[in-house]
């Protein structure tokens, strides 16, 4: 007798949908800080992503580490996300925003509003400027962009982009870079509840087990590049960042078991041999 196999979690999740274009992966990665573009490619693939983030002002000025690199990407198979990286007012965002819209142009990808909002004047601690990054992300949704901000994991601040317009939020873990994981877990759960656009948590990962822990909390993607450029093996992570990923996300629609005070135990108590 045939049965039919039961659907998996995984077979009933709907794709990654932002600004009404779908993707399979739900993990986004970046372009800096790999030690070559032949080991930023091979990580690229490794992760199964298909977002990459790209720095506007560092391709545009061919900064070191930077050169080649629009070229060195298969923009056919892979959806650029050019960001603002290293501006520091809302004036300065918006201008580079629009530079990396045509810088997508003429790379093949016609149809590419997207930017990845960075609006940071904080050179220590690489915090982003809430009420700049509010101002710009207006200014741009004005002007058709699918805007995706980096922001402090403020839930206020959070709503109020997705009542400008913007395409996600993306609230940091922890720190730009640190490695820290997830800092603020508290406020990050706040936005997921609240959020009718997707939650991207952005910066501050540093193993697969913190990737893990974003999606098992409910956000829509991830986006990591320290945590894998900087990787002792580059692709390696990458791998296991992407498996991390796929893994939190089933987990989530899975759903976990309620965490008790006590212990229950897994065999049934009906049925054991007694004296």
């Amino acid at each position: 007798m045939q049965t039919l196999e039961k659907p998996t979690p995984s077979l009933l999740d709907t794709p990654l949908t932002i600004a009404g274009k779908t993707f399979k992966s739900r993990l986004m990665t970046g372009t800096g800080k790999y030690r070559n573009l032949q080991e930023m490619q091979d990580s690229i693939a490794a992760s199964g992503c298909e977002i990459v983030t790209v720095a506007v002002r560092r391709v545009q000025t061919q900064a070191p580490g930077h050169e080649g690199l629009a070229e060195a990407i298969d923009w056919s198979k892979i959806w650029m996300l050019p960001n603002t990286a290293g501006c520091q007012t809302a004036e300065d965002a918006i201008r580079v925003a629009r530079l990396g819209r045509e810088m997508a142009k003429l790379l093949g990808q016609e149809d590419n509003n997207f930017v990845k909002l960075e609006v940071i004047p904080d050179s220590k601690y690489l915090l982003p400027d809430p009420f700049g990054t509010l101002e710009a992300a207006e200014q741009l949704v004005k002007e058709g962009f699918a805007v995706l901000p980096y922001i402090n994991a403020d839930p206020l601040l959070a709503k109020r982009l997705e009542e400008a317009g913007c395409a996600t939020v993306m609230p940091l873990g922890s720190p730009i870079g640190s490695g820290q994981g997830i800092r603020n877990a508290a406020n990050i759960a706040i936005i997921i509840d609240n959020a009718k656009i997707p939650v991207v948590v952005d910066a501050g990962i540093g193993a697969p087990s913190e990737a893990a822990l974003a999606m098992e909390m409910g956000a829509d993607a991830l986006l990591i590049n320290s945590a894998i450029a900087l990787a002792q093996n580059s692709v390696a992570m990458a791998k296991a960042m992407g498996m991390a990923t796929e893994a939190g996300r089933l987990a989530y629609l899975a759903g976990r078991i309620p965490v008790k005070t006590y212990a229950e135990a897994s065999s049934p108590l009906t049925g054991t041999i007694t004296r």
